[in-house]
């Protein structure tokens, strides 16, 4: 299933992309939820409590908000979705290569140009690194594996510790642990940590990146050492 957003202030261009968009998931087998905004605006603020974009289709000239800025403000998101533009003047393509646009398109729009740009949107998603979707704070997010330092759980809630900030959410530990690779270990029955951010390991303690220090439950060292070993 892939989520694409359509963002544009003319509705009959908004919905033609949205008709090719769906014949092309006919085509290649694919489901689809498409979703139409008529501004920036509407955008951002659905943005606000979903953040599970798979795709972005967003017009370059919109009033208030152009396209542009508003590629720039999902990337300040660290939002990562393959974004396309669309523009009915050619000469504005060269703008907004800065948020690592996958393309751009000229209206009107060739539905077989349309096609290619998505299979090749498809193709970059499916090398995603591995990701897995949270609700926390009545937000939905789009959490990257590779990010997550260790999960830490509490009686009714599970922390999770990434590079840059920490979020907490309603679900236990053992769950959470069957949603990811095997690039994590469980240490002990409350923490579960990323073996890809270990640097040393004792028999009662386990450290991360940062000078983190948790504990390693007795008769885990053998087995977390071999992990270690397998994943390096």
């Amino acid at each position: 299933m892939y989520t694409i957003a359509i963002c544009d202030d003319i509705n009959k261009d908004a919905q033609y992309l949205a008709s090719v968009v769906q014949s092309w998931a006919q085509e290649q087998k694919v489901s689809v939820n498409i979703e139409i905004f008529p501004s920036a605006e509407s955008f951002l603020f659905h943005c606000e409590e979903k953040k599970d974009y798979d795709i972005l289709l967003l017009d370059v000239e919109m009033k208030n908000i152009s396209g542009i800025e508003l590629a720039k403000q999902i990337r300040s998101m660290n939002h990562r979705v393959e974004i396309i533009f669309t523009t009915s003047h050619f000469e504005l393509s060269g703008e907004g290569y800065e948020v690592d646009a996958l393309h751009y398109l000229t209206k009107p729009v060739p539905e077989d140009r349309l096609n290619q740009v998505l299979d090749k949107a498809v193709r970059r998603l499916s090398i995603e690194p591995p990701s897995l979707v949270i609700t926390c704070e009545e937000e939905t997010l789009r959490l990257y594996e590779a990010d997550i330092l260790y999960a830490e759980a509490f009686l009714h809630y599970l922390s999770i510790h990434t590079v840059k900030k920490e979020y907490k959410i309603r679900e236990n530990i053992s769950s959470f642990e069957k949603r990811l690779g095997d690039d994590f270990f469980r240490v002990h029955r409350s923490y579960l940590v990323s073996l890809k951010h270990v640097t040393g390991i004792s028999r009662t303690k386990v450290t991360l990146e940062g000078d983190v220090e948790l504990p390693l439950a007795r008769g885990k060292y053998d087995a977390i050492n071999q992990a270690f070993i397998r994943r390096n």
